[in-house]
């Protein structure tokens, strides 16, 4: 007998809709739905427009009650660190800022000078330093007197934001509020002095919930818009990096994850944070995961840099395919440079192949001299990367790690995958592009009894998905 769940997988540049099926045979998974998530610029402000998402996750869910199926549940997951304020009539204030807007440049040392020193706050949370992490921005909103904060009743990361427009109910999911710089990873608790230290409550999160836990089921007004009764609404792995993790088919724990896309994350699974100097002086993170896990990884700018760069290539009239890019790679030479894919000035360019060139003029790093240059500079420069982040893992890991396994998008980059492996020295074992979305739905399958725990969900994922291994020209 097949079941069948919704997840919602919200990404920084687009939004699914999927409609999974799960049998004793495995699971698949369809998208009804794929749309796309735009920065909002208002003047020199950036937003997410979450009515706009709101909206295409309605027509997801319209395009499911035209099946006529029995949905078990669905589940949201999206990027971290964004919020949304809502006042004390329910209502949303105004529209979340975006993590890419500049307004938090610099916050963080602004922060360490009037709140609590750098040292106290990592050792608090656990949590790299990002300037976008949602503790700066609250500190940034603060500092401009921003009225929907000093109105706010309640804050809600991005699912629980959407969770709470499709049920009325509020929640914090654990896995998202951990990328935050707001969450102790030991107690699981929002770290009431890192907000009182800036005039603000604990009070304003709502409690924290575990993966699996029922926030309620469709508005009755929603459901039967959509054609669907009132559907349980689950708090899967709420963000989405949490989510890809819980789907890595891992068969032990000695491994490293890649989740590549846009971001690349890459790091191991541990039971306990770990908070030391050399994680500090590492910048390393200790996110929450499925089954009070904790990810010990590091944020790395992923594939950003390419698909900028193709965005800029296309305003000019060269629209390359994903197979002409890959081709026009293999045939370029390395220049056997690279750049920082982590700098300051590829964060959020108006012109992303031209900050790419002034980087390298300024750093005496050969500027690349066409389109197949740069696009052989920037893979050459995320394999590099890879490597670079992988061999500080092994001093920090309490385990060997015996393979990399690379989930989400980019595991569908056998040239970038096999460049990965040549760098790091150990297989890489590529799938399921789809992790998010499997995680996300598994999780689903988790609170409705079908799997017991996360070794079982691994699984599962097993014998439904097919992976490729990239073994090392060492």
């Amino acid at each position: 007998m097949e079941r069948y769940f919704i997840g919602v997988d919200l990404g920084a540049t687009s939004g699914r809709v999927i409609l999974a099926a799960l049998s004793d045979h495995g699971i698949t998974l369809e998208v009804l739905h794929r749309f796309p998530n735009r920065l909002l610029r208002i003047g020199e402000r950036y937003y997410w427009n979450i009515y706009t998402l709101y909206e295409e996750i309605l027509h997801g869910l319209e395009l499911a009650g035209r099946r006529h199926l029995p949905i078990t549940s669905l589940g949201i997951d999206t990027w971290g660190v964004d919020f949304a304020c809502v006042g004390s009539d329910g209502e949303i204030l105004g529209l979340p800022r975006a993590y890419r807007d500049p307004f938090t440049r610099g916050v963080p040392e602004a922060y360490f000078a009037g709140v609590l020193p750098r040292d106290e706050v990592y050792a608090a949370t656990g949590i790299q330093v990002m300037d976008f992490n949602s503790l700066y921005q609250l500190y940034a909103l603060q500092r401009e007197g921003c009225s929907a904060l000093r109105a706010a009743r309640r804050l809600l990361f991005m699912p629980d934001a959407l969770s709470y427009l499709l049920t009325g109910e509020m929640v914090t999911e654990y896995t998202i509020a951990s990328t935050s710089q707001l969450l102790n990873p030991r107690t699981k608790r929002i770290e009431a002095r890192l907000l009182e230290g800036m005039g603000l409550s604990p009070e304003l999160f709502p409690p924290i919930v575990m993966p699996g836990h029922r926030i309620g089921t469709l508005r009755r007004e929603v459901a039967a818009a959509c054609g669907l009764p009132q559907v349980e609404v689950v708090a899967v792995a709420g963000h989405d990096t949490a989510s890809a993790v819980a789907a890595v088919p891992a068969e032990n724990e000695r491994f490293a994850y890649l989740s590549s896309g846009t971001w690349s994350l890459m790091g191991v699974e541990i039971r306990e944070p770990m908070i030391t100097p050399q994680t500090a002086a590492c910048n390393f993170t200790n996110e929450g995961g499925v089954d009070g896990t904790v990810r010990l990884l590091k944020n790395i700018t992923g594939m950003w840099l390419l698909e900028q760069c193709r965005e800029a290539w296309r305003r000019e009239n060269r629209d390359y395919s994903y197979e002409e890019i890959v081709r026009m790679t293999r045939e370029t030479a390395p220049s056997g440079a690279v750049v920082d894919p982590d700098a300051a000035e590829f964060a959020a360019p108006t012109d992303m192949p031209q900050a790419i060139r002034t980087w390298c003029a300024a750093h005496a790093v050969p500027v690349p001299a066409d389109d197949a240059a740069m696009m052989r500079l920037i893979f050459d420069s995320l394999a590099a990367k890879y490597a670079s982040v992988l061999d500080t893992l092994r001093g920090l890991a309490p385990f060997p790690i015996e393979r990399l396994h690379v989930i989400g998008g980019g595991a569908r980059n056998g040239l970038l995958n096999q460049m990965t492996a040549d760098a790091v020295g150990v297989p890489v074992v590529a799938g399921p592009d789809e992790a998010t979305a499997l995680g996300n739905i598994m999780m689903q399958a988790r609170a409705a009894g079908l799997v017991a725990s996360l070794e079982e969900m691994r699984r599962y994922i097993r014998r439904s998905i097919e992976t490729t291994t990239y073994l090392p020209n060492l």
